[in-house]
């Protein structure tokens, strides 16, 4: 981190990617549940040498930085402190601020194959993720699922010990040879007993070294009876729920769930499912080269990968439900567990690490599910031909949950522009593209992350940070967490009732301070009273505009700087009503900011080269 951001962090506070230590007393203690902590989850920074006292954080420095490194680096590559290395040499660096030395250590997030991390060589109480509280200490059940991520030996492949073809649905099995035959009809495979086969898709096998043999848990998942899976998954649950309805007391239109009315496997599951997901769907037909009509689209190939990705990335041992929603303008697929390769590397497609490869291999028989990275791709492509919003992955790092998200809108249609305008009043006339986004996507999606907003938008992630925090300053976005956790959510109905009277009551207070002060001051900057008298309303936006940085004594400078652009982006603002708003004193805003923001021509002045002249205001250019 270079000094600029380690302030600006110090601004900010903690939050789930950084952590500030004392470090007077040497090597705090706490810093391998830290350690542990972000390597488990999305990584972090630690900055060592930063106290709090009475609420803020103080740069104290660390004495003597070389003898603190040596004494981490001897724990770090100490097996009895921590379970493995997980730093490098380029993860840490002295960083000089306010003439003292702060200790930065980098710990990155570690593949599936790694973790868990943990210290004190006790895997069970010694295992630690990062939350938006800071470090807590994982349940057994979350240390478990990280080891099966991190097997080689997938988890589908498991011998299930107790279990045989009686555990099996014979009529499920029937209907997969069936279409199998259909789809493929002079396939060796076919010619096999139920058992053999069975073999050679690996829902039955035999372990070489050991010599146990019987069904493996693949084979139970795609075949099984109810009784069977709930006896080897306690906690194996689908649901299939469509809200479909304007009524907002009925909760769903239609479900399909554990009920003791069919064979709950995922074979059966996938065909009760994928007929009612494309059911009514409303696309274009195309036509093919005979000028045939096309009774598939790419929209029904992507929803068909979808729902396959789903119960084949699933972690089915998890304690979570595997949850597909049908709504009018989305579609939602949520699974137990993690992604398996990065974020960034889902969307470019080509890399593919399947949680259940022999699951993966069963639906690939019939003609589902693509086996090179490229099942994603084809979701993006049928998204981008209907000109629909992109498709959201999100990780749930506390509940180890996976969501995906199909909306089937355009980017800001009508009735959604409507909804919105509603919300943010006059002011939403005024807002920026990257604004309207970023509500538009939290009104859709009901909460979104900078991570998120970032498929959408080419803007720098600090620069939709900035305008995340005065979307939230204007009461316009909830926030929920810190750091690269932090949701943004759209308000509650509540809320926005609460925010109208609030807004309302501080309109007419600051309205009439505001102008007292400017009618008071017989200085050579006040204004003709008409170009500042604000109505309610656009007091009130203003207002929200700078609570972001109102009276906080240490605000980044990119930040103060984006307010002040935000607040002129309307009308011709004096220097006092700038002051005003941003409770600062109007010639350290001048000196600070307003000079340097005429300088490269972000600002313009109405009254150029007369600083002090009465007319005198500032407004964005462009």
């Amino acid at each position: 981190m270079t000094p600029e951001q380690i302030l600006d962090a110090l601004h900010l506070g903690e939050d789930q990617d950084i952590e500030f230590k004392a470090a007077e007393g040497g090597l705090p203690k706490s810093i391998w549940e830290t350690v542990s902590a972000f390597a488990n989850t999305d990584g972090g920074m630690i900055v060592l040498g930063v106290a709090e006292r009475n609420g803020d954080l103080v740069v104290e420095g660390v004495r003597k930085p070389e003898t603190l490194l040596k004494v981490f680096w001897d724990s770090h590559n100490n097996a009895q402190k921590l379970s493995r290395p997980v730093c490098g040499s380029a993860d840490i660096a002295v960083v000089p601020v306010e003439g003292r030395s702060l200790l930065c250590i980098r710990v990155p997030r570690m593949g599936r194959q790694q973790r868990p991390v943990y210290i004190n060589r006790n895997l069970l109480s010694g295992t630690y993720k990062r939350n938006h509280e800071g470090d807590y200490r994982c349940t057994e059940a979350e240390v478990r699922q990280m080891l099966r991520d991190a097997g080689e030996e997938p988890s589908d492949n498991l011998i299930l010990d107790g279990f045989d073809l009686e555990d099996l649905d014979s009529d499920t099995l029937d209907a997969y040879r069936n279409r199998f035959a259909s789809r493929d009809p002079d396939h060796p495979f076919l010619a096999l007993s139920d058992a053999s086969f069975l073999e050679s898709l690996g829902a039955l096998r035999r372990d070489r070294r050991s010599g146990m043999e019987g069904i493996t848990l693949a084979g139970l998942l795609m075949f099984g009876k109810e009784r069977g899976l709930l006896d080897a998954l306690p906690h194996f649950h689908l649901d299939y729920q469509e809200h479909l309805s304007s009524d907002p007391e009925e909760r769903w239109t239609y479900r399909l769930t554990l009920d003791g009315k069919w064979p709950p496997n995922l074979f059966n599951f996938y065909y009760r499912v994928y007929p009612r997901l494309v059911e009514r769907l409303d696309v274009p037909f195309k036509l093919d080269r005979a000028a045939t009509r096309l009774e598939e689209t790419h929209v029904h190939e992507a929803l068909r990968e979808a729902l396959v990705n789903t119960l084949i990335h699933a972690d089915h041992q998890s304690t979570r439900p595997t949850t597909i929603i049908k709504r009018r303008d989305a579609f939602i697929f949520n699974n137990p567990g993690r992604l398996r390769i990065p974020k960034e590397q889902l969307y470019q497609g080509g890399v593919s690490d399947p949680r259940n490869p022999s699951l993966q291999k069963m639906f690939q028989m019939l003609g589902l599910g693509e086996k090179a990275g490229s099942g994603f791709q084809k979701i993006l492509r049928a998204w981008r031909e209907q000109q629909w919003m992109i498709p959201l992955v999100a990780e749930n790092l506390e509940m180890e949950m996976t969501r995906v998200w199909l909306p089937v809108a355009s980017m800001i249609p009508e009735d959604v522009e409507r909804e919105l305008r509603a919300v943010v009043g006059n002011a939403y006339g005024h807002l920026g593209e990257l604004g309207r986004v970023i509500l538009m996507l939290a009104h859709r999606f009901g909460e979104v992350g900078n991570e998120d907003i970032q498929h959408y938008r080419r803007e720098h992630p600090q620069d939709i940070g900035t305008q995340l925090r005065q979307l939230v300053a204007a009461r316009w976005l909830d926030k929920d967490g810190h750091g690269r956790g932090t949701r943004y959510r759209w308000p509650s109905a509540a809320g926005r009732d609460l925010f109208d009277g609030i807004a309302a009551d501080e309109a007419a207070g600051s309205e009439q301070t505001g102008l007292a002060s400017e009618h008071s001051d017989g200085s050579s900057e006040h204004l003709d009273g008409s170009s500042e008298h604000f109505d309610s309303e656009q007091e009130a936006r203003l207002v929200a505009l700078a609570a972001a940085v109102q009276g906080k004594p240490k605000v980044p400078k990119p930040l103060m700087e984006e307010i002040i652009l935000a607040l002129c982006a309307e009308d011709w603002l004096s220097l006092r009503t700038l002051a005003r708003l941003l409770n600062r004193e109007p010639d350290s805003l001048r000196n600070h900011y307003i000079n340097a923001m005429l300088q490269d021509g972000r600002l313009q002045a109405r009254v150029p080269g007369k600083r002090t002249h009465p007319d005198q205001a500032y407004r964005r250019r462009g």
